[in-house]
């Protein structure tokens, strides 16, 4: 799967980028055989102002034939942000399939 990865406010390191894309990788055994048109990824430092320290948020949009898949979590840690979004978006994929066989099933 080919991500556009965009990071603000925080340098997009290889370590950053090549653990999103693998974590963005294992999505792709769960779409099957839906094509993705476009996949962006963000990741940012929100602000530096917490008194518990940084906080992350890490967003990912994947636009797929007939709807937008997007997620967007925050953490204090910036890979724990990343896996939850790979989680919740793993959970959206199975769910647009669900509703896609029902909708077959109706026809």
């Amino acid at each position: 799967m080919n991500i556009n990865i965009k990071a603000t406010k925080i340098e997009l390191t290889p370590a950053i980028k090549d653990y999103i894309q693998e974590k963005m990788d294992m999505l792709e055994k769960y779409l099957g055989d839906i094509q993705v048109i476009n996949a962006h990824f963000e990741v940012e430092l929100t602000t530096h102002h917490h008194q518990k320290g940084d906080i992350f948020r890490a967003e990912a949009n994947l636009s797929i034939p007939g709807s937008l898949l997007r997620v967007e979590k925050t953490e204090g840690d910036l890979y724990k942000a990343i896996d939850k979004v790979k989680d919740h978006l793993h959970m959206m994929i199975k769910k647009h399939k669900e509703k896609m066989i029902d909708k077959k099933r109706r026809a």
